[in-house]
């Protein structure tokens, strides 16, 4: 019997695939990235990017090149499919990431940046800079992070708390309109019924969880996993002793804690705080 063969040797991984399909509609049209540009109505750059991966763009843009090519729903559906590809995270985070898609809630506590769930792009694209991400990769990483907010909307969202150190608020952003927008997202998203958002102010005072930001994840199943980061790493935790141990260690910290509505106050006069940019 002849050895199977692959059918196609296209990319399994969503991402990649969309790329490649994107690629392989033009050049079989025999259109440069020019004239397709000019066809479908934005720029060049964009659907180069598209074609190396190094961004998915817009469901717009997915739907007018569907309506181009004469393939209803089809590129919509694998930018849908690419878009809830974990392969465009790091491997390490992987189980993670699907766990946190499966909880049916989550708590979380920061102990000096937002939690990914709730910063802006400006933000993202910041601290990920900081984080020596490479300039290459970081439209690509902005945009994975951006993607994982779709968790937090939608008809049936998981119930989230996010517990913030005052450390959260006064750590800065270079680009002061891109700290008054993330401030002003903190501000917003905190009104919405399924996210309930708190500071610890430093008047708190120490406690046991000061230099350990950890998210817990409430599963289908009932059980609670957690997953603790830190500058090197992160680590997710599985074990029931340990999972129970850090709980304790939050609900003492969350007593700490200002009430939601005292919070959104000092989010908001945090951002009254901010210098407003001069007039031109």
């Amino acid at each position: 019997m002849p050895a199977r063969r692959v059918v196609t040797g296209r990319s399994q991984e969503p991402r990649r695939r969309y790329a490649e399909e994107l690629r392989r509609l033009r050049t079989a049209r025999g259109l440069s990235l020019r004239a397709l540009a000019e066809a479908v109505g934005w720029d060049p750059s964009l659907f180069a990017k598209l074609e190396s991966g190094e961004t998915l763009g817009s469901p717009e843009v997915a739907e007018a090149l569907d309506q181009f090519y004469g393939t209803p729903g089809l590129l919509l559906a694998m930018w849908e499919m690419a878009l809830g590809d974990l392969t465009q995270f790091k491997h390490k985070y992987r189980r993670y990431m699907m766990l946190e898609a499966e909880a049916v809630s989550m708590w979380h506590y920061a102990v000096s940046a937002p939690p990914g769930l709730l910063q802006t792009p400006g933000y993202a694209r910041e601290a990920l800079a900081a984080g020596s991400a490479k300039e290459s990769e970081l439209d690509q990483q902005v945009e994975a992070r951006m993607s994982r907010r779709e968790l937090l909307r939608g008809d049936d969202p998981p119930l989230f708390r996010a517990i913030l150190s005052e450390a959260v608020l006064r750590t800065t952003l270079r680009d002061t309109a891109a700290w008054r927008e993330q401030l002003s997202h903190l501000a917003e998203v905190s009104e919405r019924p399924n996210i309930t958002l708190q500071v610890v102010p430093f008047s708190a005072g120490p406690h046991s969880l000061m230099n350990t930001t950890v998210m817990f994840l409430r599963l289908p199943d009932g059980r609670t996993v957690a997953n603790t980061e830190n500058d090197l790493r992160g680590e997710l935790v599985e074990d029931n002793t340990s999972v129970e141990l850090l709980q304790r260690k939050y609900d003492a910290m969350r007593d700490l804690a200002l009430s939601p509505a005292e919070s959104c106050k000092f989010i908001l006069r945090m951002l009254e705080e901010m210098p407003c940019e001069p007039s031109t």
